[in-house]
């Protein structure tokens, strides 16, 4: 898998790009066996927000391997903002103004919640491996994407994220309240 996925980077990255990993490089596998695996990754500049199952990139063995960045990385790339970070967020800088939210960690397999996202008018996206056929995703493919939102919203309506426990009674009087809200 890991060869297969390397192999996708480097047919899509050229040597002089920019490539941001949102984290859990390292996932299931040591230190040492993670530093060889971006050995083979062709990109020099290679930036890693660390997620969850990612390594201490600062041992003495493997510093320089990735440029380490901070847990929120704010990116102004064609005057367009784009907020990073290993962990999906509800709310984040300039949301109200346009940005993106760029995000890994949730291993949303397929193109379903990006879909839902796009659909709500969330400029919010999960670039993680499992969830774009284990490829990165480009600033193009973004753009294209994230155009498709005729009027993006400022916020995330909290109804609608808020019941992950599958309570029945939590679910019915979330759905009572969404209908008195669009109601009003």
């Amino acid at each position: 898998m890991n060869d297969a996925m390397v192999a996708s980077v480097n047919s899509k990255v050229a040597v002089d790009d920019e490539l941001y990993i949102l984290g859990d490089f390292s996932f299931k596998m040591t230190v040492q066996d993670a530093y060889e695996l971006r050995k083979s990754i062709a990109c020099k500049r290679v930036h890693l927000l660390l997620g969850n199952h990612d390594k201490d990139w600062t041992q003495p063995a493997v510093a320089g391997a990735f440029i380490v960045e901070p847990p929120i990385c704010v990116l102004k790339i064609d005057r367009q903002k784009i907020v990073l970070s290993h962990y999906p967020m509800v709310d984040w800088q300039g949301m109200s103004h346009g940005s993106w939210h760029l995000h890994g960690h949730i291993h949303s397999c397929g193109g379903a919640y990006n879909k839902f996202n796009l659909r709500q008018g969330l400029l919010r996206y999960d670039v993680g491996a499992d969830a774009n056929s284990y490829a990165p995703v480009s600033l193009e493919e973004l753009k294209s994407w994230f155009a498709q939102v005729d009027e993006p919203v400022c916020c995330v309506k909290w109804p609608w994220w808020v019941n992950a426990t599958g309570n029945e009674q939590i679910e019915h009087d979330l759905e009572t309240y969404k209908r008195e809200v669009v109601i009003r």
